[in-house]
């Protein structure tokens, strides 16, 4: 199965390009980038054609540094329903944890994986073989997240550090302009890294009814992009029949059209169980539930299928080592 891009990120792309003194028009058509569906939140195109479209521009641009033009233009839709439960996240370390999660939305050619340590967070960003991990694209990605981040925490914020596999360009200094911090060129790996505080700190547009909405559309957008992604597929029905009560493999099973032992035997083929899955989601809504306050905890137990909040808060415990109601006042 070919590997695939989300067609509102290319929107950034063509105004970065157009932005550098050259019209994307063309490149577009040689590549057959339909401009109609750059505003459909569910279309993709061919991995491949956006590698091109970013390699073919950097031949044309003579600017090594265009890539950081991303700061500029990048808006919250060019994510789609990952950039606004970015803007919504509880903290900088919740939102790249969504980054990561939710990665495969934007693009289906590389990884971001966070490495936590004393020092901080880092997020490293990794490219599928597929991708000729060009530095302009790479450094967009990088100016991307920081104006994300900025977005967020505010103005003021600066990552503790960045380093970059390729060499050090003529134009470095546009570097420490945009990210005020040291910059490592021609490191083993592209790396952003945030201080604890920055990582850990409670952000004052912290939504979590609206985070948890926009996670659960792209849990199943993600469903539905890969068909074969059984795990993805039944958590998605799980969370649609939690509230339901008595989730059971058979009722979800049933609502994936196949047979329980079907159901088993492919989550088996993926070294999960059922049981695990449903864990593993009330886990995940429970901490985003206890942070919105307009949600007792009576109504996040019934959320989450419990059929008394005694259930609830054992699990809760075993989860968390504290009560629910000693996380939330926490």
């Amino acid at each position: 199965m070919s590997l695939t891009y989300s067609a509102p990120a290319v929107a950034l792309t063509l105004k970065i390009i157009e932005s550098s003194g050259v019209n994307p028009d063309p490149l577009m058509r040689k590549l057959c980038i339909d401009p109609q569906k750059i505003d459909d939140p569910n279309a993709r195109f061919p991995y491949k054609r956006i590698d091109t479209l970013w390699a073919e521009a950097a031949a044309l641009i003579d600017d090594p540094c265009f890539g950081l033009k991303a700061a500029i233009y990048w808006h919250p839709s060019n994510l789609s329903a990952l950039g606004y439960a970015w803007l919504s996240s509880s903290s900088l370390r919740t939102a790249l944890q969504r980054l990561s999660k939710y990665m495969r939305m934007l693009t289906e050619g590389a990884i971001i994986e966070l490495e936590e340590a004393s020092d901080g967070l880092s997020v490293v960003l990794r490219y599928k073989s597929i991708s000729r991990q060009q530095p302009t694209r790479t450094d967009s990605a990088m100016a991307m997240l920081v104006t994300m981040c900025r977005a967020n925490y505010g103005a003021d914020f600066s990552p503790a550090s960045l380093s970059l596999t390729h060499p050090s360009p003529d134009c470095s200094d546009k570097f420490y302009e945009l990210f005020h911090c040291p910059v490592n060129f021609g490191a083993p790996d592209n790396r952003f890294t945030l201080t604890p505080e920055s990582a850990a700190k409670h952000l004052p547009g912290s939504n979590p009814l609206l985070s948890t909405l926009h996670d659960q559309y792209m849990i199943n957008y993600l469903a539905q992009l890969d068909h074969t992604n059984i795990q993805e597929r039944v958590k998605s029905a799980i969370i649609q029949h939690l509230p339901d009560g008595n989730i059971s493999d058979s009722i979800v099973a049933e609502a994936l059209y196949m047979n329980p032992r079907t159901l088993q035997r492919r989550l088996q083929k993926e070294n999960t169980t059922f049981k695990t899955l449903v864990n593993s989601v009330r886990q995940e809504l429970a901490d985003r539930y206890i942070l919105d306050s307009s949600k007792g905890l009576a109504e996040i137990s019934y959320l989450l299928g419990f059929s008394e909040m005694s259930s609830f808060s054992r699990a809760f415990k075993r989860w968390t080592g504290e009560t629910p109601s000693r996380y939330r006042e926490r």
